[in-house]
């Protein structure tokens, strides 16, 4: 327990990351160093501008020397300012290269990943399949755009008929022979109508 709760945290920051704090940190001590002496220059100017007033030339002489080398120092520092501030830009450019390649190789694995999936024959295949619906679908539109023949009209009608025909329960046929029955028979189960006299008879 004591090693799981103890173990460090991965550090986010990289070697690049580390680089060019160091190189700012050192841009922004020359800036100030170059205000510093910025300010300097400025005090030693008047000096020695009081100086040549009081008739000291030669002090003022050596203290402008003094300021020359100072501005000088001030150009040299400008021109490592300047450097600096390019190789930070340098690191910064080449790790946004470094993340877009990284992009762009997961991009390229999940992309072979794919093409192992599918093939260039499974897409082919699909790809004329579909090609049939659209076309199948086409041909239907365009008979119901321009309407059917007589003759093809004709063949729907006899087609629907046959369809209901088969529709139809018909009744079953009995497995045995049906008797035959003769005239005779049939004169014998008529039944005997009453006539007019007969019914004159009964009344009397």
């Amino acid at each position: 327990m004591g090693n799981l709760f103890g173990r460090k945290k991965r550090s986010r920051v990289t070697e690049q990351d580390r680089a060019v704090l160091q190189l700012k940190q050192q841009r922004d001590q020359l800036k100030q160093y170059q205000k510093k002496i910025g300010i300097q220059l400025e005090k030693e100017r008047e000096i020695a501008r009081q100086l040549l007033r009081g008739g000291k030339k030669d002090k003022a002489k050596l203290l402008l020397k003094k300021k020359r080398y100072q501005e000088q120092l001030l150009d040299k520092t400008e021109v490592q300012i300047g450097n600096l501030e390019k190789m930070v830009q340098d690191i910064e450019f080449t790790q946004i290269e470094m993340k877009v390649l990284e992009g762009l190789k997961i991009g390229n694995s999940c992309l072979q990943k794919m093409h192992e999936i599918m093939s260039i024959e499974e897409v082919e295949r699909i790809m004329d399949e579909t090609q049939e619906a659209v076309e199948y679908q086409r041909q239907i539109d365009d008979i119901l755009a321009g309407g059917i023949s007589q003759e093809d009209e004709d063949a729907i009608l006899a087609e629907l008929d046959a369809i209901t025909q088969e529709d139809v329960e018909l009744p079953e046929v009995p497995a045995e022979p049906l008797p035959n029955i003769s005239a005779k028979e049939k004169a014998g189960k008529e039944p005997v109508k009453n006539t007019p006299k007969q019914e004159m008879v009964a009344a009397s």
